[in-house]
Order: structure tokens, then C-alpha cells, then sequence
């Protein structure tokens, strides 16, 4: 148990875990420092929302702040954490300069989710109709902030090695300023494998995101008008289901049960419709990070269908819980496929099973995430030190992004 020890969490909205992936790895990160014996207080400037986490179920204090404001100066001060965690770089570019004004000391982590930049770039370059290349990324205005953000942070947790890679070789930023933290799951009993559904008491093709989400929303469109009717051409009964959070109106226009195509909205259980489900879709044509729907289904004992990108980073050298292919049809026969036979089907669920338990067990990683922190708060003034662009970077915002909050903030005190 960690004495002393007081975190805050700057959060770019309320955690959310069955919403989406990022809600349930801020829920993770919580439970680590808790059950470490870190009190922990979790701040945002979000609006409450239906769908958020009771913070007080989980001993954490839940506290409301004001962008743009001096009044979170008072409070940063007055509760003089030891850690300060940023949800996202936005997060770090609007608070990250008070933090280190009114707590120097302070240890300063980035939690990038996924690299932004990476994701947007790959968007971009797929809207217009090109490969991505890693020279994109140097124009991108995103990375730039994102980048920054990285160097003046002290440590910043990355959940895809592919990105870490990345950052080492496009963005040469020192491997000391980085951590791998992939999203952590518990061990998978063999009393509940046992009690998973059976492959013949499952039904239905599922794809499960949130529809906030650009890569989501792209891959339902494209299930919707080129993979499915595939599928169908073979399946003409087969059924899939779309689950997701935050549904928009050209959402719920796809809804054609005579297609077999159901839009179902937000999934009141997600790992209950995840456990129910034959095969989990995927067809993701650009993105960035671990896919969490992925991640589940594995834990669910789902075998899943996806694209290079839905599996990047996610398996290692193990081999996938189902199949890879960026090619429609193809896609389509390995659905059918993983669908109607049981032998490649159970193969499927033992390897996504085998990926859990060697890549994403918590046991696996809390410990050591917890000792490096602490090894790193010993040695901050030289760990510093050692990142002069992240001093240099410092040094700038404080002459920048400061007065353009100071300069916002007094606007709004003559409204």
C-alpha cells in the first residue's frame, strides 16, 4: 500500500466504461491506483451525463471544474496532488501549464488513449483515397499539439506498441518518456469458460461501438452497403446486429430488418451481448490504438472478423481469434466460414483466449506501471532534466497557451 499518495485525474469527459473503450481504461486506471492505496480524485469540466460512473462506488472524490479559469488554480493548490493524469492531450494543453505553476513537483502522466494524430491522419488519408504513409503525420497540425503535449508530460502512457514505434522513429522521442499500458482485463476462470455460451446456443453476427466515433460509424456504412450483402449472398438468413452507444439519426436510417440488418442502439449489457453473439464484425478501415470491441469479444469468447488495422498491435505473434482481411470479399467468406464451422470456430475462441491471458492481464502489468511511477517521482528533477524539449516546450507554453487563457478568461468576465 502506497501512503500519501494523492491523484488527480483531469478527465476530457466522465468515465463512461459501458460506452466505450476509453471509459472502461480510465475505470482501470482508478482501480490500479486504488487497490494501491492512492486516494484519487477525478476532476472535469464535462457536463454530468446519464450514462457516467457513480465515482463515490469507487472511493473516488468527483469534483466539477471551469475551463479557462484561475478557480482551478485555488483547487489544484489546495489539494497539492503527487500525480497529476491527463485524460488525453487536450486535457494536458488546458490545464498541464496551471499544473506545473501551482505544482512543480507534481508527476505529470499522459494518458493518449490512442495516438489522435495517427487515427486522423489515416482518416484523412483514406477520404482521399490514398495509402497512409508516416509522412503524413509530420503536417499534421494534431500531431504537433499531440507531440508537445507528449514531451512536456513526464510519462505517457501508449496501449499499441505500433505507436510507440511510431513515436521513436517519426517523432524521436526517448523511450524514458513512455509506457506501455495496454487495456487490462482480470484472468478468465475456467469454471466461467465453461459457463460461455456453446457455439450452438449462439446466434447472430454483432458489431458493437460507439457511434461518436468516426471509424465506427465508417465501418457500419461499410457493412451496411459492401460486406453484408456479401454475407447475405451466402447467408440469406443470417442477421446482424449493431450495438453502440450514441446513435445519430443517419445511424438509425440504416435499420433494415429485411436486409437481416438490425440497428439496436446502446447495448444495456455489452459483454452479455458480446457472450450471445456467433461472430463479433469489425471491418475497420482506419483508426489507431487497441480496440476494446475486439478485446471483448476475445473475453467473451467471441471469435471476430477484422481489418490489418481492427488487429494492429492487439496479438503480437500470436495467432488471431478468428480472421485478418482488408479485401471485402474475403472478409465475407472468412464471416461465413468462422459462422458455420464449429472445429475453425472453437480453434478461433482458444487463441482469443491465449491472447488475454499472455498480452492483456492486468496482473501482468499493474504492479510494474506502479513501481515505475514511484521510481520516476524519486528522480523527477533529473528525469526532467534528461527531456530538455520537454523544459524548452515548457518554457514556451508558459509564454503562450497561459495568456491565451488568461486572455480568455477576462473576456469572459466582462460578459
Amino acid at each position: 500500500m502506497i501512503a500519501n499518495q494523492r491523484v488527480l485525474i483531469l478527465g476530457f469527459v466522465w468515465p463512461e466504461p459501458n460506452s466505450s473503450a476509453a471509459g472502461g481504461r480510465m475505470v482501470e486506471l482508478i482501480s490500479i491506483f486504488k487497490e494501491h492505496g492512492f486516494d484519487v480524485t477525478f476532476a472535469s469540466s464535462a457536463s454530468d451525463s446519464d450514462y457516467m460512473i457513480d465515482l463515490g462506488s469507487l472511493a473516488v472524490t468527483k469534483k466539477s471544474i471551469t475551463l479557462n479559469c484561475s478557480s482551478f488554480d485555488v483547487f489544484v493548490k489546495e489539494l497539492n496532488p503527487t500525480i497529476v493524469l491527463f485524460d488525453r492531450f487536450m486535457m494536458e494543453e488546458q490545464y498541464g501549464w496551471r499544473v506545473a505553476e501551482n505544482c512543480p513537483d507534481a508527476l505529470r502522466l499522459l494518458d493518449t488513449e490512442d495516438l489522435h494524430c495517427l487515427r486522423l491522419a489515416r482518416q484523412k488519408a483514406f477520404k482521399e483515397k490514398r495509402q497512409f504513409s508516416t509522412d503524413d503525420l509530420l503536417v499534421e497540425d494534431v500531431a504537433k499539439r499531440e507531440i508537445a503535449s507528449i514531451l512536456r508530460c513526464d510519462i505517457s502512457l501508449m496501449i499499441a506498441e505500433y505507436e510507440i514505434e511510431l513515436l521513436q522513429s517519426v517523432f524521436k522521442i526517448d523511450t524514458d518518456l513512455l509506457y506501455y499500458l495496454p487495456l487490462l482485463l482480470e484472468s478468465i476462470a475456467d469454471s466461467n469458460i465453461q459457463n460461455l455460451p456453446s457455439f450452438e446456443n449462439r446466434n447472430n453476427f454483432v458489431f458493437i461501438g460507439n457511434f461518436l466515433h468516426e471509424p465506427n460509424w465508417n465501418a457500419v456504412q461499410y457493412l451496411k452497403e459492401t460486406i453484408w450483402p456479401l454475407i447475405r449472398k451466402q447467408m440469406p438468413e443470417a442477421v446482424l446486429q449493431i450495438y453502440g452507444a450514441y446513435p445519430s439519426q443517419k445511424v438509425l436510417q440504416l435499420h433494415q430488418p429485411k436486409d437481416g440488418y438490425y440497428i439496436m442502439g446502446r447495448a444495456d449489457d455489452a459483454q452479455e451481448v458480446g457472450r450471445n453473439a456467433r461472430v463479433v464484425l469489425a471491418p475497420l478501415r482506419f483508426g489507431a490504438g487497441i480496440k476494446g470491441k475486439l478485446v471483448e469479444a476475445m473475453h467473451c469468447g467471441t471469435p471476430s472478423v477484422t481489418t490489418i488495422i481492427g488487429a494492429e498491435s492487439m496479438c503480437g505473434d500470436l495467432p488471431w481469434n478468428g480472421f485478418i482481411s482488408d479485401e471485402p470479399q474475403t472478409f465475407a467468406d472468412n464471416a461465413v466460414e468462422l459462422y458455420q464451422d464449429k472445429t475453425i470456430w472453437l480453434k478461433a475462441q482458444e487463441n482469443g483466449f491465449d491472447i488475454i491471458e499472455k498480452r492483456y492481464l492486468k496482473s501482468l502489468f499493474e504492479d510494474d506501471f506502479v513501481k515505475y511511477i514511484l521510481k520516476v517521482q524519486t528522480h523527477l528533477k533529473q528525469h526532467r532534466l534528461d527531456n530538455f524539449m520537454g523544459t524548452l516546450l515548457q518554457h514556451h507554453t508558459l509564454t503562450s497557451t497561459k495568456y491565451m487563457s488568461r486572455w480568455i478568461e477576462e473576456k469572459n468576465k466582462k460578459l
